[in-house]
């Protein structure tokens, strides 16, 4: 820590403390109490209860939750395969082209994720791009939305990445393909791991313009969050955001041991 006076590091503790418990940590807990509650008449949740745990187990969420882990999975994949990609060919590219390419990947996280479900609506509303109504439409917004994200963590760890080792193996005769799978990727690999786990929790939590595009036989489970809460079923609705967190988090922490093993290699 940058504060080396004993009194000043308590103050900044307490501060960091003061901001973060409410504005962060609050939030959560309260919807982790109300998954439990059978009621909340007063500052805390009364007859607390596992039944909406109970009910979620034999409906639909472990259905919807599927469905939300193969989005994720699927979208994660292409945005950090069209990310990576994008990245290393910007290496190569002009200031001003780079600067373009900059700005096409990074239009639909400034614009609101909905205005992205309508123009995918429009896009492919008719044939030969018909894909109105299938998971393939879902994938795609999700795809579109994270992309960014891990084109820009690609793009940040090439910049900090020493040229020596590239240089090296060329010099040593290695062709360009060779470099780029046997030295640079294996360079890049925890940046990779960060940006996937990036991409992952913001697809699963993602919900505006999956709401304009799902079909009823795909049904993430934010939008049965929505859904529930959205008919009254408040304590349902906090047990299936619970179940959601979880998942997010395990996974994460999956992808932090990978991106872990990966940096000591």
């Amino acid at each position: 820590m940058l504060v080396h006076s004993a009194a000043a590091r308590r103050v900044v503790w307490a501060v960091f403390f003061l901001l973060f418990v409410p504005v962060f940590a609050l939030p959560l807990l309260v919807v982790v109490a109300a998954s439990f509650a059978g009621g909340w008449s007063g500052a805390l949740p009364s007859g607390l209860t596992l039944t909406h745990y109970q009910d979620i187990a034999t409906g639909d969420a472990l259905t919807a939750l599927t469905t939300s882990v193969l989005t994720a999975l699927a979208a994660s994949l292409a945005a950090l395969t069209a990310g990576t990609w994008a990245a290393l060919a910007a290496e190569k590219l002009g200031r001003r082209a780079r600067r373009v390419l900059d700005a096409l990947f990074l239009l639909p996280v400034a614009v609101p994720s909905v205005v992205v479900g309508l123009a995918l609506l429009v896009a492919f509303s008719q044939p030969p791009f018909l894909l109105n109504g299938t998971p393939q439409i879902v994938i795609i917004a999700h795809t579109v939305l994270v992309t960014a994200f891990a084109y820009q963590s690609v793009t940040a760890a090439l910049a900090r990445l020493d040229p020596a080792y590239e240089q090296s193996a060329a010099g040593l005769g290695a062709r360009p393909g060779y470099v780029l799978w046997r030295v640079k990727l294996p360079l890049l690999l925890p940046s990779l791991t960060a940006a996937a786990g990036l991409c992952f929790a913001l697809s699963m939590g993602e919900l505006s313009a999956t709401m304009m595009l799902y079909p009823p036989d795909w049904m993430p489970l934010p939008v049965q969050i929505f859904a529930a809460t959205d008919r009254g079923a408040l304590f349902t609705g906090a047990a299936l955001a619970v179940v959601l967190m979880a998942t997010t988090l395990l996974v994460l922490l999956g992808v932090s041991r990978i991106r872990t093993r990966a940096a000591h290699r």
